[in-house]
């Protein structure tokens, strides 16, 4: 099985600078092109570590990749968007202590090796839309592009599931962040007008079609998160410590998807804070089961409810908000058009998610836009998405 879509042929449109930036660098000449696409998250927050469900959606905004072959035993990677560069031994490519964008490149490459692929000399530039810290999963779209790359040069093949598998793992164990496998997933197997639905246990996939009359608009706050220097796994200890408590009082609960909404007073003895976190996941994972159900109906203005629904319980349950998503969660809200709004990602910064009717994005754009400046004096960015499909990988047609 092929690590992705391998098509033959010419460059896609949008290549031509990578390709002369690969040759002007390292006089290489690109043989693959790698996409992978960012992800928004509709419903379904910080379940994904706790075996939950999540409602994910790949994105026309993606992390872009031109590799070639090189003789030299170095992976050598240029990143546009930093303006930097790093040479890692195909032997020992975690070895060396890197900015923190290469350790995502570092660790997949390890895990690859620990995988029993053979890494052989690669030179990549990489760029994209997706801008870092925004809430976006550029790190997945990363990780899988990195994967894919080093797959393709190598003349190995993984399935898409083990790419997700592997570039999870190395975010977990190199880069430290603790984070569930739903970005990397959705970054591997998105489809073109779908959300994922995905138990984050079996890692079971249903793809939910979106209706052609609701619009994604992703609102970047402009502040900056880095997961690893946040409460992210903080957060994810205390969902732990709040599953050992309630082992005590019924032993198959082996994570937080395992108490029903039906359950909660099992949630009454907990300690705060740990009360609070475990009713945002019990609840979250409701919600998203709700969601799907509405958007099989159709139903816009359930599904809108129900992001409000999400936001005020990450908020208030599980304290990942910051005062710039509320101020853009606010400001979404009172503009024409929206339907809900809410963070999305994990939170302390980031970007907020609004549904909005596909018709009014424009003016919902100016309005929202306009309010926020006001509220925060900062000038927001705002991306009206499309469901895209899951990363790939095209053979230019120039020599191996």
């Amino acid at each position: 099985m092929s690590p992705a879509i391998l098509l033959n042929g010419s460059p896609v449109s949008g290549w031509a600078d990578l390709d002369r930036e690969l040759s002007d660098r390292f006089v290489a000449t690109a043989r693959y092109h790698v996409r992978a696409p960012g992800r928004v998250n509709l419903i379904g927050e910080h379940t994904d570590y706790n075996e939950g469900f999540v409602l994910p959606v790949a994105i026309d905004r993606a992390v872009r990749l031109a590799a070639a072959p090189t003789a030299d035993p170095l992976l050598r990677f240029r990143s546009r968007q930093f303006d930097e560069e790093v040479a890692l031994p195909v032997d020992r490519p975690e070895e060396p202590r890197l900015p923190q964008w290469t350790r995502y490149i570092q660790g997949v490459a390890g895990q690859l090796l620990r995988a029993g692929v053979t890494l052989r000399g690669t030179a990549a530039v990489v760029d994209g839309d997706l801008p870092p810290g925004a809430g976006l999963s550029s790190s997945a779209a990363l990780e899988v592009a990195a994967a894919l790359a080093l797959l393709a040069i190598a003349g190995a093949t993984l399935a898409p599931r083990q790419v997700a598998a592997l570039a999870q793992r190395a975010e977990v164990e190199f880069v430290g962040v603790r984070c569930g496998i739903m970005d990397q997933l959705t970054v591997a197997l998105g489809r073109p007008g779908h959300a994922l639905l995905i138990d984050c246990r079996s890692l079971e996939i249903s793809y939910i079609p979106l209706p052609p009359t609701l619009a994604l608009v992703v609102c970047d706050t402009g502040v900056r998160r880095a997961l690893g220097e946040s409460a992210y796994n903080d957060r994810r200890r205390e969902c732990e410590v709040a599953v050992h408590r309630l082992r005590r009082v019924r032993p198959q609960i082996r994570a937080l998807r395992d108490v029903g909404p039906e359950e909660s007073s099992l949630l009454d003895d907990l300690p705060q804070p740990l009360r609070r976190r475990a009713r945002h996941v019990v609840t979250e994972n409701q919600r998203v089961r709700d969601a799907v159900e509405a958007l099989r109906r159709g139903d816009g203005v359930a599904v809108g409810r129900l992001l409000n629904a999400s936001h005020a319980s990450l908020r208030d349950d599980y304290a990942v908000s910051v005062p710039a998503l509320e101020a853009m969660v606010e400001a979404a809200m009172a503009a024409p058009g929206a339907l809900g709004a809410r963070l999305t990602g994990a939170g302390f910064g980031g970007a907020v998610l609004a549904l909005v009717e596909r018709d009014a994005t424009g003016v919902f754009v100016e309005w929202t836009r306009t309010a926020y400046q006001t509220a925060t004096g900062r000038e927001g960015a705002f991306r009206v998405c499309a469901a895209s499909g899951g990363a790939e990988v095209e053979l230019t047609g120039a020599p191996g």
